[in-house]
């Protein structure tokens, strides 16, 4: 009986400070909000001010590991051809494409939001493991934060209180002069160094359309 009881205790102290170990490595490598905030355009401003560089999600996460849920939130055919951070939980678009329409201003494939977005950032919680409540530590990265940023405030206003943006985004800023100019050079997770594949893990795919 009381080697059930200390089990029981034992397992109940490690949930406990594991949890709050995720919570430290946040608090400790997060980025001033005020600093980040002058430097960056308005569609990258999130309502939280919470906002993580390449390096730092990575560092987050590897250390974190299953009480950081690190989403990317790309489409399916940008991971596939561009890409992917090889520690992300699983690929939930905020945006889709209709490949049969045109948007004619943007000069793009006509995009909408995913209405299904939250339920289905859930639903990979329930799948990896990776699920304190509305308190779990999630990261969102995009091609270059603006999307990510989006989807935090959604995630905020859906009672989620620890979202960050990976503000640099998986490809980064597109540079404004010199030689690169237009192209995705200034910033980034893959401008970073860090760890990246064209590889898809089906397991972390489940939640595309």
């Amino acid at each position: 009986m009381k080697r059930h009881v200390l089990s029981a205790l034992f397992l109940t102290v490690s949930v406990l400070s594991t949890s709050v170990f995720a919570s430290e490595i946040v608090e400790g490598v997060k980025t001033d909000s005020a600093s980040i905030e002058a430097k960056l355009p308005k569609k990258k401003l999130t309502i939280a001010h919470h906002y993580l560089t390449p390096k730092q999600s990575y560092d987050i996460k590897k250390n974190g590991g299953k009480n950081v849920l690190f989403v990317d939130i790309r489409s399916p055919a940008e991971l596939q051809f561009v890409g992917h951070a090889v520690n992300i939980d699983g690929n939930v678009p905020y945006i889709t494409f209709d490949y049969s329409d045109w948007d004619k201003k943007k000069k793009t494939y006509k995009s909408d939001f995913n209405s299904g977005f939250v339920g289905q950032v859930e639903d990979l919680m329930k799948k990896t493991g990776i699920n304190h409540g509305k308190n779990t530590e999630i990261i969102l990265m995009c091609r270059s934060g603006d999307r990510s940023a989006r989807a935090a405030d959604l995630m905020k206003k859906n009672g989620y209180t620890n979202v960050w943006s990976a503000y640099e985004g998986f490809e980064g800023d597109k540079a404004k002069s010199g030689e690169n100019k237009g192209k995705r050079v200034v910033n980034g997770w893959k401008n970073a160094g860090l760890p990246w594949t064209y590889k898809l893990d089906k397991d972390k795919t489940t939640f595309i359309f």
